[in-house]
Parts: C-alpha cells; sequence; structure tokens
C-alpha cells in the first residue's frame, strides 16, 4: 500500500516529532523540514507530497513566504500552525490559500482528524482496497466482500475491520482502538469495542476466527496461513 506524503514544516524538533509520531502511526509517510527555505526544496524535489503542515514562526523564510512560493505553482493543501491565534494572521492565510488553521497548543489527535478530512476533500486518500485472507476491503465504496460474498456491516464495524486489516499482527489495546476508531469526539467506555467485535465476528463467519482476543488488553487481527 503506497503511503501519502506529508511535509511538516517546523523549527521545534520536538513539534515536528509529536506530530510525525500521530501521522505514522495513521500509516503516513512524514518528511521533516526545520525552516522555510529546506521546506520549499524538498516539496520541489519530491513532487508528489501530499499535504502541508507549516508553522509561522521559522528562521530564513517564515510560512507566509513558504505559502506564497508554493502557491505559484501548486495547490497542494496547506495546514497553517500558528502560537498567535489573531484573526489578521487567518484571514491572511486563508487570503494566501491556506486549508486549514490550527493555533498552538493543539490536540494531535484533531491535527491528524483535520488532515484526513482534507485529503478526503482534495480526493486524496490511502489506497482504497485492502485485501487479506480472502477478505476485500473497499474503503472507497465502503463494502467489504468475504470469498467473494458481500457482507453488510455497520459504519463502524466497517471501520473497525478497516483499521484490524491495516494492522494486522499488531496487539492493539483497547484504547488504541478507541482513539484510532472512535477517534477524540468518543467518551465512553471500552466495553462498547467487545461489543462491535462480537457482532463483526459473528458477520465475518470462520473469519471470525481472524480477530485474536488478547486477554486483558485487547485485540489482535492475524490472518491463518
Amino acid at each position: 500500500m503506497e503511503q501519502l506524503k506529508i511535509l511538516v514544516v517546523d523549527d521545534e524538533a520536538r513539534m515536528r516529532k509529536l506530530v510525525r509520531d500521530f501521522l505514522t502511526a495513521k500509516g503516513f509517510r512524514v518528511l521533516e523540514a526545520g525552516d522555510g527555505e529546506e521546506a520549499v526544496d524538498l516539496f520541489f524535489a519530491e513532487k508528489d507530497i501530499a499535504l502541508i503542515i507549516l508553522d509561522v514562526m521559522m528562521p530564513k523564510m517564515d510560512g507566509w513566504q513558504v505559502v506564497r512560493t508554493i502557491r505559484q505553482s501548486s495547490r497542494v493543501p496547506i495546514i497553517m500552525l500558528t502560537a498567535r491565534g489573531e484573526e489578521r494572521d487567518e484571514l491572511q492565510g486563508f487570503e494566501l490559500g491556506v486549508d486549514e488553521y490550527i493555533s498552538k497548543p493543539f490536540s494531535p489527535k484533531i491535527l491528524v482528524a483535520r488532515v484526513e478530512a482534507i485529503l478526503r476533500r482534495s480526493g486524496t486518500s490511502t489506497s482504497d482496497v485492502l485485501e487479506t485472507g480472502g477478505i476485500r476491503i473497499d474503503k472507497a465504496a465502503h463494502q467489504v466482500t468475504i470469498d467473494g460474498k458481500s457482507i453488510e456491516l455497520s459504519y463502524k464495524e466497517f471501520e473497525l475491520l478497516t483499521y484490524f486489516a491495516e494492522n494486522q499482527g499488531l496487539a492493539l489495546s483497547r484504547e488504541k482502538i478507541l482513539n484510532n476508531v472512535w477517534n477524540y469526539d468518543y467518551f465512553g467506555d471500552a466495553r462498547t469495542i467487545d461489543t462491535h467485535v462480537k457482532k463483526l465476528r459473528s458477520k465475518m463467519g470462520e473469519k471470525g476466527d481472524y480477530i485474536k482476543t488478547i486477554w486483558g488488553m485487547g485485540y489482535k487481527f492475524e490472518v491463518s496461513k
């Protein structure tokens, strides 16, 4: 599965690492730049960057200059980060063609959700089809077939199966599943995962055995050889 490239531009290494870790966990490939000049050079060298996360205040070339330079030749989605959060900054950003504006400090989970939403709006997404162990997941059509037969899943069952398939062989805690499938807007408890897994296994028939229970922790999706 081809990974989408995201360029993270910030002069703080700690901030870049924080954003990189959350994006990498979601399956993106992250490139980093510590100043505006490096960002511009990297963007034009790579050519296939899907989205840029860009800090405003940086040495050598600030975020506004970076946007102006890139917008001369590209409509790549850009999310601006700023510590100031002033209205005039937001207005300037939108006038220059910035797609989203997030003030520091921010929730990395919300940033990732914004990234995914922008990529969906721009018609860019990760690989649309996953196939493993006789299971075919078409993310664009929101359809699942098992050995060629279509099965009906609820929205969350579909998201859960997709998450399992994208993380084959990894032990996934209930907390991690909640954070990634239910995302930051969920305020319930982990028992809802067990309920959804039970229903999902039932609908998957014998393929439901691919979802292994790790007692006291969570689940692992493992395709039988």
